[in-house]
């Protein structure tokens, strides 16, 4: 069931499929009709029980859920969709709580936004995920160049082209969003990244975005490339080794 993260369907709206797991009748209704407006198409759940069954048969584009929810809460249900699936998720907290943010960041959420939540700042953030889906080499002079198509650090590979990462010849299965991240790291190797020129780049947070989402994407990140693979260079961001 996973979808690679290289063979990704269009980004556009009128064909993108999400799924939208809310308790609340009244927001979830709301949220529906507004992405719908927008041009997408809505599924719906009310129960985190719910919502991972239809996950399992409908196998939407982007999966936006919020945090308390009833039989299986938001944090339960994106631990069991990263087990079956690499689809963007973002998570909705009432609160903004500290906690909420990092629990859902650390189960495998791509982001989040704070409820309630102006409709154009949620829209743009469930268009940025779709795009980070189908996506090309990131960020301007990140990309390489056509002749070094995969790059080698150590016995991490990144093919650029086929938008494929190994580590000792086994492939890494890397989200969307890690997937960017690294390309962004791996374009400028040596070279110390800001977290918020990597919200720039990975998150189109050209905003207000919280650095959380950065540095708990980069243990999840190093999690699965090898710890000593990104350098955090303290005050300033972080560089991928040489």
């Amino acid at each position: 069931m996973t979808r690679p993260a290289h063979l990704s369907r269009p980004a556009t709206a009128a064909e993108s499929h999400l799924l939208l797991v809310e308790d609340d009748e009244v927001i979830r209704n709301t949220v529906r009709m507004l992405l719908e407006r927008y041009g997408f198409t809505v599924s719906t759940a009310a129960d985190g029980l719910t919502g991972l069954e239809m996950f399992r048969e409908t196998d939407p584009d982007l999966l936006l859920l919020d945090v308390m929810l009833p039989d299986l809460d938001g944090i339960g249900l994106c631990r069991r969709v990263r087990e079956l699936s690499l689809a963007p998720i973002l998570m909705m907290s009432a609160r903004g709580d500290a906690l909420d943010v990092v629990s859902g960041l650390e189960a495998g959420a791509d982001d989040y936004v704070v409820k309630p939540c102006e409709s154009a700042v949620l829209v743009a953030r469930i268009r940025s995920l779709l795009r980070r889906v189908s996506f090309s080499p990131p960020g301007a002079g990140a990309a390489p160049q056509a002749d070094s198509a995969v790059l080698a650090f150590g016995d991490l590979t990144v093919d650029t082209r086929g938008m494929e990462v190994r580590r000792a010849g086994q492939v890494v299965a890397l989200t969307p969003t890690e997937l960017r991240m690294l390309l962004e790291f791996a374009g400028s190797p040596g070279v110390v990244l800001e977290r918020r020129t990597l919200l720039s780049r990975v998150w189109d947070h050209a905003w207000h975005g919280d650095t959380r989402v950065v540095d708990l994407h980069v243990q999840r990140l190093r999690a699965k490339i090898g710890g000593d693979r990104i350098e955090t260079v303290r005050g300033f961001g972080y560089k991928l080794r040489r």
